[in-house]
This record gives structure tokens, sequence and C-alpha cells, in this order.
């Protein structure tokens, strides 16, 4: 059993690795500031603390109490319209207060920092679909360049003071408790505009994305723990799905009332993006179980049960 530092533990991908650290009996620590994440979220065996990542004195006060072990950075500004929009405040909230995380990780004697980042965003628009590890990284976003930066401060904190760390690069991560009014989640948003009778806009719509389920996600965060090596991984599915082949799965669980809005794409978005996961398969033996339509009725059903707090 180990102590560990989830930020972000109140959030999407946060509460699920959570509620899967839990269960395999770890003692768990969450800072999340509530921008997204929500209360409900929260296992109630986890202490929590409200705070943002940007107190520095906080966390510093947080480290000295608890003194945790391993550390599982997810708290992050992830929207990638609103870095497009203001890039200044997206590199506040997604580096700055990294940085400060990682000098507290040395000054505290942190064994291993797992830091989810974003296939997607990282890579750019790229030729080699599904796009593996070793593709050089040309984000087009000031989200994916934000993700980018943290990577490589890692690889100097690693070299520098040997920090052992684990990136683990998502591509669209889906399910239940997404946020769709702070988080950038298309299945999500499209879902909660149906329930409130809305017709969804698409931005674009021929894009494609790799799709894949957040209990996959979190399993790949617990399996990272025995991981004997830094590394970096890709987590997703290696197939590809556009945004209006989505809406029209998603219509059908409303007998295809809906009509979409279509609008012109938005900056900084990439035209394909896919995963290749074979890195983590062969090493660690992950691999995605949650296939695209199950994922999507499981997905249904909790937003069918929640929408009215969501």
């Amino acid at each position: 059993m180990s102590k560990i530092l989830v930020t972000g533990g109140a959030g999407f991908v946060g509460s699920h690795v959570v509620d899967l650290l839990i269960k395999n009996n770890h003692d768990v620590i969450i800072i999340d500031n509530l921008a997204t994440g929500k209360i409900e979220n929260i296992n109630p065996r986890a202490k929590f603390y409200q705070e943002d990542l940007n107190n520095h004195q906080k966390i510093k006060e947080i480290f000295d109490k608890e003194n945790p072990e391993i550390i599982y950075h997810l708290a992050a500004q992830i929207d990638i319209r609103k870095s497009v929009e203001d890039p200044v405040n997206d590199a506040q909230i997604n580096i700055l207060s990294t940085l400060n995380l990682l000098e507290s990780s040395i000054k505290n004697n942190i064994r291993h920092f797992i830091f989810s980042s974003s296939g997607g965003a990282i890579y750019g628009d790229t030729k080699n679909i599904p796009t593996s590890e070793e593709q050089k990284e040309q984000p087009i976003s000031p989200y994916g360049c934000a993700k980018l930066t943290i990577e490589k401060y890692l690889n100097y904190y690693n070299k520098v003071h040997d920090l052992k760390y684990t990136i683990l690069r998502y591509s669209n991560v889906y399910g239940p408790r997404q946020n769709p009014n702070g988080e950038a989640g298309v299945i999500s948003i499209f879902l909660m505009n149906m329930l409130n009778k809305k017709n969804p806009r698409i931005f674009g719509g021929t894009q494609t994305r790799d799709f894949v389920y957040v209990n996959d996600v979190a399993k790949a965060n617990i399996l990272v723990l025995d991981d004997d090596e830094t590394n970096t991984y890709n987590i997703g599915t290696g197939k590809e799905t556009d945004i209006i082949e989505i809406f029209s799965r998603l219509n059908k669980y409303f007998k295809n009332n809906f009509e979409p809005i279509y609008e012109t794409m938005k900056q900084g978005e990439q035209k394909k993006s896919c995963l290749d996961f074979s890195r983590i398969n062969q090493k660690l033996k992950w691999r995605p179980q949650i296939e695209l339509d199950e994922g999507l009725d499981k997905t249904y059903v909790w937003f069918l049960k929640n929408h009215k707090k969501s």
C-alpha cells in the first residue's frame, strides 16, 4: 500500500483513478479546486483538500502534513478552444502550477510522478495513423504546447533530480462523470444537448478522433504504478471515428429526433487523431476492453440518470 496524492481527483478521469487506487487499498489524498470537478465524484475513503495548485504555500503545507510517496497529476485546464482564446491563462494553470508541484516533489522525495498528458494535442496532425510515441511532437494549440512543455520538464527533473516519471498520452476519453460544461468532450456535450432537447452544434464534423472509455484509462493509470522504469505511453484504441458518426450513434438513443447545426471547424483543432497503444501493450499488457458501442451505451445510461446534476 502506498500513500498517493491525486491532483484533479474530483474530476472526470481523476475520480475514476482514485476509485481504483482505493479499491487496491492505497491511501489517497485529493487536491482539487472544483473548477470542473464535483464533490459527488469524490470517493468517501479519500482525504480531500479543496485547493488551487497555484496557491504554492497551501500546497507546501499539504505536502508537509501528508508526506505522499506518489503523485498522479491530472488537474489541468483541458479545453483546447479556451487555450486558443487565452494562451497566457492556459500556461498559468497548466505549466506554472505543475512546476510548483514538481518542485514540491523533489523537496519531499516523491518516488514516482505520473502525468496525464494528451496524445492528440501533442502530436498535431500527422500522416502516421495510428500515431506511435516515436512521432515528432508538433502541437497546434497552446494546450498541446503546455502538455509538451511539462513532458520536457519531467525529463529535466528525471535527469537532474532522478525523479521517476510516467507520461500517459490520452486520446479522447469519454464516459460517466464527464463534465459537459467545464471540459472538452464531444460525447458528453452532445448527450447533454440532446437531453435538454437542443440540436447539437458540430464544428466541422469530418475530423476523426480515437475515443477511449474512461475505465480503460483508469486501469492504465493503475498498471503503471508497477512499471520498473521511466516511460511514455499512448493510451487509446487505435481506431478512428469522425464527429458526424458520433452524433449519428448518439441520435439513435433519441429516435433520430435531432438535426445537427453545422459550424466552421475551430482553430487549434486537429483533423485526424488516433493513437497506437502497442508500447504499453507490450510492456504492461494493457489494451482497451470497452468497444465504442458498449461505452456509448454505458455513458448514455449514466447521463440519462444524472443529467439534471450536470
